[in-house]
């Protein structure tokens, strides 16, 4: 199964090529990148071709394509893939606006080939197995929430709203609401938010603080930052709590870590867990070896978790709550 990458703009995608060349029957069969530097260097790395066109990586065969350009160049790579005939997946946010995700998923389902949003989350175990409880109904009837979401600045195009459509909250939100979603079975009815810049020089939004509502009655609340210093250890330290009739459940996804302490490196975390990516990379290609053209995790799911990202924002500018729907 060939299996190539449009771009290097976002840093996953490299955690997400390396998964492909370790995955049996997979090749990983070319980069495109219009940085022609960044794309060679990263085709030498991973001994792949590099493609400063991407409609000529599109025409190699390939089965499948993984998406990690700017956010706003999501829409373009995502309609090609699908008029070529190839499976997506896409890096979250899956796009920087409500129109243009409907748009990618509506080609993709045209074409026939399937649209992946990259959740990386649902694939850790605590995760899963926390769904599994949910579903067995050993929490009760889920009342609440409490999710947090925060990480490092990552600068560059992150930070120019022009290419990834806001900052931290459409960049930290979007995991968590997704898992929020994922668990309840429910869609967000109404989101209020608070969202300033207080950390970063550049003028984006780096923190934001979200409250809920789901039209099931469930209610939450999600802290979503670029507030960790650059030494941090992690991207974030995604974290839910769920509060049930019958028990509460804490979550930590980058719990499965030693804290290793020294003169040389100060506080670093030596992880031991769940590779997250990679078992997103491996569902993404099972799904296309099992023939399907519907994704565990869809192009909806990426559209429903921008949704809360963009009425945060909304909600944020006009200091009111606001619906999702009205997107």
């Amino acid at each position: 199964m060939k299996i190539g990458i449009a771009s290097f703009a976002h840093m996953h995608a490299y955690s997400y090529a390396k998964a492909l060349i370790q995955l049996e029957g997979v090749e990983l069969a070319g980069i495109y990148d219009p940085d022609e530097q960044r794309g060679q260097k990263f085709a030498g790395i991973l001994g792949t071709s590099y493609y400063g066109d991407y409609a000529e990586l599109l025409s190699q065969g390939l089965s499948g394509i993984v998406v990690t350009s700017e956010n706003a160049n999501h829409k373009e790579h995502v309609l090609a893939a699908a008029k070529a005939g190839v499976h997506v997946l896409c890096e979250k946010p899956i796009s920087t606006n409500a129109a243009d995700a409907r748009d990618m998923i509506e080609a993709c389902k045209a074409a026939g080939v399937m649209l992946q949003t990259a959740f990386p989350v649902r694939y850790n175990r605590s995760v899963i197995r926390a769904k599994q409880m949910i579903d067995e109904g050993k929490l009760g009837r889920i009342l609440a929430m409490k999710g947090t979401n925060r990480g490092q600045n990552p600068g560059g195009w992150f930070v120019d709203p022009a290419l990834s459509g806001g900052g931290a909250v459409i960049d930290h939100t979007v995991h968590v609401a997704d898992i929020m979603r994922w668990f309840t079975g429910a869609e967000v009815k109404e989101v209020y938010a608070e969202i300033g810049q207080l950390m970063s020089a550049a003028p984006i939004d780096d923190c934001g603080i979200l409250s809920i509502e789901f039209d099931n009655g469930v209610f939450a609340t999600l802290d979503c930052s670029w507030s960790r210093n650059p030494s941090f250890p992690t991207w974030g330290d995604v974290t839910l709590e769920i509060v049930g009739t019958a028990g509460t459940l804490t979550i930590d996804a980058f719990g499965q870590k030693l804290n290793v302490f020294s003169e040389e490196r100060g506080y670093r975390h030596h992880f031991w867990g769940d590779d997250m990516d990679f078992g997103l990379v491996r569902d993404f290609v099972a799904s296309i070896a099992e023939g399907r053209t519907e994704a565990n995790v869809t192009g909806v799911d990426g559209l429903k978790a921008l949704e809360v990202a963009l009425a945060a924002y909304r909600s944020a500018e006009r200091l009111a709550a606001v619906s999702p729907a009205e997107l």
